[in-house]
């Protein structure tokens, strides 16, 4: 009798213990670390009820998403909701796959950082070629500017190759000597996917598209041409013109300001699920090795003195219309990303939010 009832004890033990591992993560791993899921929620409600955000958010702990929750409307002409699933423009987080396939290409000895312009693209105005490196390119301090030019405006529904793109620059004079400061540009961008071309042997957006997106995992992420049916993209909407200049009035779409394509520099799609595959791929090295990912993880700007951060990397990019940001905590095991059809200053305020309860009552 007492060993049967022992029997059903320790069987009860068991069943209790296995039921309180499944209702863990059943409520979506809540307990795990000390993010709070209920003061996000609350916060992300009223930034919605005041029209202040749209789009979609992940936050993840130890690679696994803790919160994935889409806000606001795909489409509002035909009030079609923001899923999960739904693709975002990334705006300039394109850059940092852009990065990578330059380390990649660096890995395998295919280049140098210190390689100057010149000795990839022979036919590049000399002025410029002669002193621009790759290492200038990458850390923005080549003196190069940006392509929202005259150009630009007047061709941007034709644009669809890197060569496109770098005919509207291609002759521009630097605006410093190179490695003097840092000054963003999208413009120095298209110039390393016009090096991974010709270095690779491989039009860009393919490049890309086998060596990360694939090896990542990622399928619903890409250059997509806008003429072109996508099913499940996200319509920009802005209260800004091209040059960041508040509109009075309702939000309008953004379809008429931008290209038909993106580039190098930015103006791809993807979704939250996707950019989390992104950053376990790194984190595992699918896509580089450990020394060029520790190296691709180092910062290239000193922080301000005195000032404790945590150290995250990460990408971000916006204009009018969207905000695309991802961010790697990586001595806190943290991965937050943050895509929206509505215009940055969202974004910021919801990144920012993030970063507070991310780093709250941390060691």
């Amino acid at each position: 009798m007492r060993a049967c009832m022992k029997e059903s004890l320790d069987a009860r033990a068991r069943l209790y213990n296995l039921l309180c591992s499944y209702s863990g993560k059943l409520m979506g791993e809540r307990l795990r670390g000390k993010f709070d899921i209920e003061e996000l929620e609350a916060f992300l409600r009223r930034q919605v009820e005041a029209d202040k955000f749209s789009g979609c958010i992940l936050v993840a702990e130890h690679e696994e998403a803790v919160f994935k929750k889409a806000y606001g409307l795909a489409s509002k002409r035909f009030s079609v909701p923001n899923r999960i699933d739904t693709k975002f423009n990334l705006g300039s987080v394109n850059k940092i796959f852009t990065k990578v396939a330059i380390m990649q290409l660096a890995e395998q000895d295919e280049l140098s950082f210190d390689d100057y312009i010149i000795q990839h693209l022979p036919n590049y105005p000399t002025e410029v070629a002669n002193k621009v490196t790759i290492n200038h390119l990458l850390n923005h301090t080549s003196g190069m500017g940006h392509y929202w030019n005259k150009k630009f405006r007047a061709s941007k529904d034709s644009l669809r190759t890197v060569d496109d793109f770098l005919s509207l620059f291609k002759g521009d004079p630097l605006s410093f000597d190179p490695g003097q400061k840092f000054e963003y540009s999208n413009s120095g961008y298209v110039v390393l996917g016009k090096i991974i071309e010709v270095v690779s042997g491989q039009d860009y957006f393919d490049y890309v598209r086998e060596h990360i997106y694939k090896r990542a995992d990622m399928k619903n992420t890409d250059h997509y041409e806008m003429d072109l049916p996508t099913p499940n993209i996200a319509i920009g909407y802005t209260l800004m013109d091209l040059e960041g200049n508040p509109i009075a009035g309702t939000r309008r779409n953004n379809l008429f300001m931008f290209g038909v394509k993106g580039s190098p520099a930015g103006g791809g799609y993807s979704t939250v699920d996707d950019m989390l595959k992104f950053c376990i791929g790194l984190l595992h090295h699918k896509l580089l090795s450990p020394e060029y990912t520790k190296l691709l993880f180092t910062p290239t700007r000193k922080r301000p003195a005195g000032k404790r951060e945590p150290r995250v990397f990460g990408h971000a990019g916006g204009g009018p219309g969207m905000g695309a940001i991802f961010e790697m905590y990586l001595d806190l095991n943290y991965i937050d990303i943050i895509l929206s059809n509505y215009d940055p200053n969202s974004m910021w305020a919801v990144s920012e939010k993030i970063k507070n309860i991310i780093v709250r009552d941390q060691p």
